[in-house]
């Protein structure tokens, strides 16, 4: 029996095409460069072995750099939302049909969560915000990540549905886990490894958690 639905933020409760994460990650280059003194080509280069090596470019300035993770968060998103998201009243219905509870598990911080979550209008569908503060920088992928929500949700993994918009963070949840996995992707690609479900559009969510909990 599901208990939870645990939803990734960025590209997972809004789509790509808004155009939010490329703003983001805009900002991320340029504390690189401007504060950092990254040459750009080097900047590109570290943020994709970061990415593969810890999860974010965060944690890999964090740990080569000692950046100061405040600092940076305040910086990469000082983006003016009203430019790329909209009040979603389909999705806030959606999440209201769906019979489980709700928590947001994001590597992102919690400040950024809510002015996301309260500019699409879903706010008060996730009492429940696991920010990388809370996990204590280890980022999804890494396996304290999802320990952190299932002992903040005092639930097992296999009474939660783990939705995300990325396959290499859904594997560890359901590998290690138990969890139920949804990838929200339009590219058309197969079924990738550790991934249960996939779903073109975060719209397809209920009538999926539908036939799920009838299984």
């Amino acid at each position: 029996m599901f208990e939870y639905l645990i939803c990734d933020l960025d590209e997972t409760l809004y789509p790509r095409r808004t155009g939010l994460m490329e703003a983001i990650g805009r900002r991320i280059h340029a504390y690189m460069t401007d504060r950092l003194g990254f040459t750009p080509d080097a900047a590109v280069a570290f943020r994709q072995r970061s990415l593969a090596q810890y999860g974010t470019a965060l944690r890999g300035l964090q740990v080569e750099h000692a950046v100061d993770a405040e600092d940076y968060l305040a910086f990469v998103h000082a983006v003016p939302l009203e430019n790329y998201l909209a009040p979603a009243p389909a999705l806030d219905a959606m999440l209201g049909r769906i019979p489980l509870r709700k928590a947001i598990l994001t590597n992102a911080d919690a400040h950024h969560a809510q002015r996301v979550l309260e500019r699409l209008g879903v706010a008060h569908h996730f009492p429940i915000v696991v920010d990388i503060h809370a996990v204590r920088f280890h980022c999804k992928p890494s396996l304290e990540a999802y320990r952190h929500v299932l002992d903040t949700l005092k639930t097992p993994g296999p009474a939660c549905i783990l939705v995300e918009d990325m396959a290499r963070n859904l594997r560890p949840a359901r590998d290690s886990f138990g969890m139920t996995t949804v990838l929200v992707t339009d590219d058309g690609a197969d079924k990738p490894a550790g991934v249960d479900h996939v779903i073109a559009d975060l719209a397809q969510l209920e009538a999926l958690v539908d036939s799920i909990n009838r299984a």
